[in-house]
């Protein structure tokens, strides 16, 4: 739970600011560049109100808001006085505002500001709390549930009814699809000069990889989702593989969704493909088409062994062939390897993340806290999943290709591709590839965000939720703990992804798949949540950022290398929501900051001395004097 860094990165950086705090007392600082607030993404400014919301307050008389600008798009609902019963200090008197997109609570009765700001997607459940005849102060109100490790419990006078109207306007607009009415998605209006939808453009990422070649070949068969609908338009299959051969195989995998190449190794062309299980069922059917297309896959890569990698634990795999799935046996499938990854289905993922939420809010129980977090088993199904993803670029790396499938292939597939594509291409560890990576692996090729986050559903006991792209970032985060110099962004942007997952501001998550995402013209009608990230990246910048082109990332998956990640599950407690940023960072930006001003002097010297006028400049400069380079280079220190 602490903050660790390298030895030999603290020397460095000692070192360096031994040298340069003289410097740096006597600089201006940047404040854009080095002011760090604690992570707070809700309660950054948004962009200002529209003259059709001031005409609305004018008309409810609701009193004005000045703590938080609304959103283009945002409107004022309803205002009420409630008490907020703080998990952390006494009940709150204050006011709550609902807009169509937010809660904002603010206090009215202390010094000490207390405010909540709240997106109404982030919203798991709202329920009533006591009665109009319970006994107890503060019985009487509402408790609220939210995706992001968090429960409000709010309360109100008992006589009259008084939680009725506050209690329907919030279960209407936190579950907008349950009442037929639009995600805030639809209505924002919101503008950013990059359109962040432009930032994944499949044939431009494949081509990057080294694709097409005379092993593999893109294919437009699924151009109008008919080859399989929750696939996107654009697939890279074996060369050799006709149109026919692929609709064959479709009707042997699960939902259609046959192998397809993910990730292309130049210098030893191996492959990372995903799928789903074949549909072997309890007879242990056989298809000559399906076999034959693993076979296409394994001579692409001339090697002896296809490695087929089923994330599921093998019981799982057996039990499955009683709804008509499976594995690939040996008997059939003769030139392929099949390895068992014990990784466990969605439901075991749902209550480990229940478990985890109650020893971590709304309080901390430090006397028993590793006997605790043990018993939630959450850090060791992330254990399991980066010792999986580490098989899979292991493998890829020593130059056989691999196959990896779950059930069907869009929830630990999904979790094994990116982070082992994560371990092997430096490009996807940038803060624009990050994005590709999450963009091709989970979004286009079909994640169900819709179902396993619930955006906009009051069905919160819904079997099918479960924190599965929650658990791909908390293993990015713990390679980014163990590898700090090899990832250019920081940690601020996974919590902002995260938060985002659930707010439905944006049209990134929304929906299971292309194919639906398209009907409803998610990229036309909505703003992607990298226009939001792309318009500031510097709050995105891991300034310890070091490129290394050719690195494979192989993090230590093992329990006592792992952590909770803290400033994310427990942020809601005070004593870790107000820790300010790391001294070492802090002094890394400090001098990044000065570099980047000399950086702009020294272009600024060189513009003068090229023109006429500064001829002079150069006569009278002297041959032992030294260059503006030279000075440049002594402050670029190597981290």
């Amino acid at each position: 739970m602490t903050f660790r860094r390298g030895s030999g990165f603290h020397l460095r950086l000692l070192r360096e600011n031994s040298r340069l705090n003289a410097a740096l007392e006597s600089c201006r600082k940047v404040n854009a560049v080095m002011a760090s607030a604690p992570i707070a993404p809700y309660n950054s400014s948004p962009l200002g109100n529209s003259s059709s919301q001031n005409a609305s307050r004018e008309s409810l008389k609701m009193e004005p808001l000045a703590d938080v600008t609304l959103l283009p798009g945002e409107e004022r609902v309803i205002d009420k006085d409630i008490i907020y019963i703080c998990p952390y200090n006494a009940a709150v008197k204050g006011k709550v505002f609902i807009t169509n997109y937010r809660l904002y609570f603010k206090n009215t009765d202390s010094e000490t500001p207390v405010t909540l700001n709240i997106p109404l997607g982030v919203i798991s459940r709202v329920e009533k709390m006591g009665g109009a005849s319970s006994r107890g102060e503060n019985s009487y109100g509402l408790e609220i549930t939210c995706k992001d490790m968090r429960n409000l419990r709010f309360a109100l006078k008992q006589e009259g009814h008084s939680r009725r109207d506050i209690f329907e306007i919030i279960f209407k607009y936190a579950f907008p699809l349950s009442h037929g009415m639009q995600l805030f998605a639809f209505l924002s209006q919101e503008k950013y000069e990059e359109n962040g939808w432009n930032v994944y453009e499949a044939l431009e990422e494949y081509r990057r990889q080294g694709l097409p070649n005379n092993e593999w070949r893109v294919t437009f068969i699924n151009k109008n989702y008919e080859l399989c609908d929750t696939y996107p338009t654009i697939l890279v299959v074996p060369y050799k593989a006709t149109e026919d051969d692929l609709r064959k195989v479709a009707t042997f995998r699960s939902r259609c969704r046959i192998p397809v190449m993910s990730w292309f190794h130049k210098e030893n062309h191996a492959v990372i493909t995903r799928c789903s299980q074949p549909l072997v069922g309890m007879s242990g059917k056989r298809n000559k088409d399906d076999e034959r297309y693993l076979d296409l896959i394994r001579e692409a890569n001339g090697t002896t062994k296809l490695t087929i990698y089923d994330a599921r634990p093998n019981v799982n795999a057996v039990a499955n062939k009683a709804t008509g799935g499976g594995y690939e046996g040996d008997d059939a499938y003769q030139n392929a390897e099949l390895v068992f990854l014990d990784i466990h289905n969605i439901h075991v993922m749902r209550e480990s993340l229940k478990k985890l939420k109650d020893i971590v809010y709304p309080n901390v129980e430090e006397s028993h806290w590793l006997s605790s977090l043990e018993s939630t088993h959450w850090l060791e199904h992330i254990k399991l999943v980066l010792s999986g993803a580490i098989q899979v670029a292991d493998k890829v790396s020593s130059g056989s290709s691999v196959m990896v499938h779950c059930s069907d292939g869009w929830d630990r597939t999904a979790q094994l591709t990116s982070l082992s594509m994560l371990m092997l291409d430096s490009y996807y560890r940038t803060l624009r590839g990050f994005q590709v990576l999450m963009e091709k692996e989970w979004i286009s090729f079909g994640h169900k965000f819709a179902s396993r986050i619930g955006h906009g559903d009051k069905n919160h006991a819904d079997q099918d939720r479960s924190p599965i792209f929650l658990q791909f970032i908390d293993c990015v985060w713990q390679m980014t703990k163990q590898f700090p110099t090899a990832f250019e962004f920081n940690e601020r942007l996974l919590v902002v992804i995260l938060d985002h997952l659930y707010s439905c501001r944006f049209g990134t998550f929304l929906y299971n798949c292309e194919s639906v995402r398209d009907s409803n013209n998610v990229r036309t009608k909505t703003v992607s949540l990298w226009s939001y990230i792309n318009s500031d990246t510097s709050l995105y910048i891991n300034p310890f950022y070091t490129p290394e082109s050719s690195r494979v990332l192989y993090p230590v998956a093992s329990m006592r290398h792992l952590e909770l990640w803290v400033t994310y599950y427990i942020r809601w407690n005070p004593r870790i929501q107000h820790q300010q940023q790391s001294p070492v960072e802090q002094r890394y930006k400090e001098l990044l900051a000065l570099r980047d001003q000399y950086l702009k002097k020294l272009e600024e010297l060189q513009l003068s001395d090229s023109a006429p006028s500064s001829t002079h400049l150069t006569n009278s400069s002297t041959p032992n004097a030294a260059t503006p380079n030279q000075h440049i280079t002594h402050l670029q220190t190597p981290f």
